[in-house]
């Protein structure tokens, strides 16, 4: 069987397109940029190119806005810790129980050292409430820090009205959009959100390179210093290829986002219709009317999603039971059991993200394979006889849940 990768939200595929933009900074456009020779110019005028490919895929107002780093978790922690330097007599901090731990964990860190953190709950469909939120805006509230769209579920967070909440009480915010970006259309200048992290390899580009958008005008402290590189705002010498690597999968990113939510968006309703109307007890988790067009989060009840995984392994199909930076847990993940999802299937939730190289073929590959291999796993389950095999694929249904 041909290989068949639906864990596109882990990392993806980087674009032929994107390495041919790159090779040219290994072999010929090599000075560094900082330099004043001829051999720096290029290489300067190719980052300054990219940070306008940038600039143009989340709709920014100015490309001096975009600060060049090397990934998601470093552009978080810089928005979080500089917005804690800046203003340091702000002691509080706003965020989600389902953020990626590149968020919670630095939470969970600046806890111990003093400040204290909001973390909002969801419901079961993966959603904030937007009331409880405008109550934690307050003077001392440093930045409130939440992702655009959920690694896992696909849910997406009402950022922009967040942000201007928060604008209008004089508290910064910053949103982890490492999953949203080149998957829904972006108009940064249209909004209040003052810091923005992305990261490349969740787009087609290189692992190792990622951006943080700054508003201008907001107060910054630099995470790393040193060197004048980025305007001082994020010293050590710039990865050429990758940011123009970068670059080039932006510009493809904003050429592709009608097929992303369309086609691709068809692919995995395809996925999702054909499970739950054959396997029963399996439903689909987080908000099913406003999320990423890539991504499903399936729930099986009374199994292990890792053995469902070595069985898709085994069938030459890759995907996740959640985010890759908390696999290896024998618990269920943060997120789900955030949603309450029951037991019997908070550890049988797998997930399928999709990518603009799938293909419908390969959606009906999974769909023939998926029902024997959980079939051939609550065979094994002592839970499995006893209860009553009625699909459920509604999650309000399965667990008639009381909304905020």
């Amino acid at each position: 069987m041909t290989d068949i990768y639906l864990d596109n939200n882990a990392t993806t595929r980087v674009d032929p397109a994107v390495v041919d933009v790159m090779i040219p900074y290994f072999l010929e456009q090599y000075g560094n940029p900082s330099s004043i020779h001829k051999f720096a110019d290029g290489v300067a005028r190719g980052l300054k190119h990219a940070r306008q490919q940038v600039q143009n895929l989340i709709g920014c107002e100015h490309d001096s806005e975009i600060i060049f780093t090397s990934c998601g978790t470093e552009s978080n922690s810089t928005a979080l810790l500089s917005a804690i330097k800046a203003q340091p007599n702000k002691k509080e901090i706003i965020t989600t129980t389902v953020e990626h731990p590149a968020i919670l964990s630095l939470c969970d860190y600046l806890e111990k050292d003093g400040y204290t953190i909001h973390r909002m709950p969801v419901d079961k469909a993966g959603r904030l409430n937007l009331e409880s939120y405008k109550k934690l805006l307050s003077d001392e509230v440093a930045i409130v820090s939440v992702m655009w769209a959920n690694n896992e579920t696909g849910t997406i967070f009402p950022v922009a009205e967040m942000a201007e909440l928060a604008n209008t009480a004089g508290v910064m915010f910053h949103t982890d959009a490492v999953q949203a970006v080149g998957k829904i259309p972006m108009m940064l200048q249209d909004t209040k959100i003052d810091m923005l992290s992305l990261s490349g390899h969740k787009l087609h580009a290189p692992k190792g390179i990622g951006v943080l958008y700054l508003r201008r005008g907001t107060r910054y402290r630099p995470l790393l210093r040193g060197g004048h590189q980025e305007r001082g705002r994020r010293a050590g010498t710039e990865n050429s290829a990758s940011i123009v690597g970068l670059g080039k999968a932006c510009e493809l990113a904003l050429e592709f986002i009608e097929y992303e939510n369309t086609k691709v968006k068809a692919m995995r309703d395809r996925l999702e219709q054909g499970i739950t109307e054959q396997i029963p007890h399996c439903f689909v988790t987080g908000d099913m009317y406003n999320r990423l067009p890539n991504t499903t989060d399936i729930a099986f009840e009374y199994i292990e999603g890792e053995s469902i995984l070595m069985l898709l392994n085994k069938a030459s199909i890759a995907a996740s039971s959640g985010s890759a930076c908390t696999s290896g847990s024998l618990e269920p993940s943060h997120v789900m059991r955030a949603m309450d999802i029951p037991y019997t299937a908070a550890h049988g939730t797998i997930r399928f993200s999709f990518s603009r190289y799938n293909t419908l073929s390969e959606v009906d590959e999974v769909l023939k394979v998926m029902p024997g291999i959980v079939a051939t796993l609550r065979k094994l389950s002592p839970y499995w006889d006893s209860i009553n095999n009625e699909p459920v694929s509604d999650p309000e249904q399965a667990f008639q849940p009381t909304y905020a």
